[in-house]
């Protein structure tokens, strides 16, 4: 039996399980398998402006080792770890990014291209003052205006990232919509990797000669300032080539997802009647309470380290292969589980 045959008989014995258990086989649920032919720019835009969201998150998470290697009391330790709450409370503010747009410049890219451009005009900013403002020839950091740029920082990321969410519904085709949250967990992944871990290694002056030079050297292959620059920049340059390149369309065919237009009151009710369901608010309670036990450890553990004499690249690189696994699995569990075509997961008419 041939792999076709064997693919038949296997549907063959879907749809009779179905019917034994009073359920009624999909219509053309074969059109509805994940099929990325077509579509295989649109995932590759889409990781890549996940990728860049990610960029901001990760360089908020290794200005907190800087700060304790510059002396930074828990206190201004505490002030700064605001900077993470925007992306916590963006369902505040979604339902404005989904109903005020310009028609003529499209009802994502109203969001996106403005969100992304001030996210690279922020970073050269930061990237010509942060040295000054961590603290340098022997100064207390200035942690209220580090505090509030970062804030902004991780506020426009996360309205990028609602508007991008936006339009992979009707950037992909609707078989396809399922690969969008993947695009996203790996592309966020792999822009906090860049812009946190392998930033940390790359600008530890120890990391650099023990493993990438031959010759000793007083600082590490990059900088700070550099790094921000060299993001703030690529962030510019691409998002005007995206605003160029790539259109926005109205998708009106029976392949892509339609997405209704609505008035703010109107958005806003519908997250008041979301918020009310009862399966909503009990997944917002386990959200809000599982991470209670262990929260303090999570913050605290990794300045801890490094205020005991361990390397800041050594706590990242211990970090790297706890999270290293992400990538692969993520990838994993797309291939098995929306892949599969199976008639109760993925995408259904």
């Amino acid at each position: 039996m041939n792999a076709m045959e064997r693919k038949k008989a296997k549907k063959k014995e879907m749809e009779s399980s179905l019917m034994e258990n009073g359920d009624t086989p999909l219509l053309g649920q074969s059109e509805l398998c994940s099929n990325i032919k077509g579509d295989q720019w649109n995932i590759a835009l889409l990781f890549f402006l996940y990728t860049l969201q990610g960029i901001p998150l990760g360089l908020s998470a290794a200005i907190p080792m800087i700060l304790q290697n510059k002396g930074a009391t828990y206190k201004q330790q505490a002030e700064f770890s605001f900077v993470t709450w925007p992306f916590s409370l963006k369902l505040l503010w979604a339902p404005i990014v989904d109903s005020i747009y310009s028609s003529r410049m499209g009802r994502r890219k109203t969001w996106m291209v403005p969100t992304q451009y001030f996210i690279g005009i922020f970073m050269i900013i930061l990237g010509q003052h942060v040295d000054t403002w961590l603290g340098s020839d022997g100064k207390e950091p200035n942690i209220g205006i580090l505090t509030l740029l970062f804030f902004s920082l991780n506020f426009l990321a996360a309205t990028q990232d609602i508007a991008v969410d936006g339009w992979a519904l009707t950037m992909l085709k609707k078989r396809n919509v399922g690969h969008a949250s993947t695009c996203n967990s790996i592309g966020q992944t792999a822009g906090f990797f860049l812009g946190n871990i392998l930033f940390m290694a790359l600008e530890s002056a120890s990391f650099c000669n023990m493993y990438l030079r031959n010759k000793p050297e007083e600082e590490g292959i990059v900088t700070l300032p550099g790094f921000l620059t060299f993001w703030g920049w690529i962030f510019i340059v691409s998002t005007t080539l995206v605003a160029l390149i790539k259109k926005e369309l109205e998708c009106n065919d029976k392949d892509h997802e339609s997405v209704p237009e609505r008035d703010l009151q109107t958005a806003y009710k519908s997250l008041r009647d979301i918020l009310k369901l009862k399966s909503v608010q009990g997944l917002v309670l386990v959200l809000l309470t599982c991470k209670i036990g262990f929260a303090s450890t999570d913050s605290v553990m990794a300045l801890k380290l490094v205020e005991a004499g361990i390397p800041k690249e050594r706590t990242k690189t211990i970090k790297c292969i706890r999270k290293g696994h992400s990538i692969p699995s993520s990838l994993w569990f797309c291939g098995r589980i929306y892949g599969m075509g199976h008639p109760n997961i993925g995408p259904q008419p």
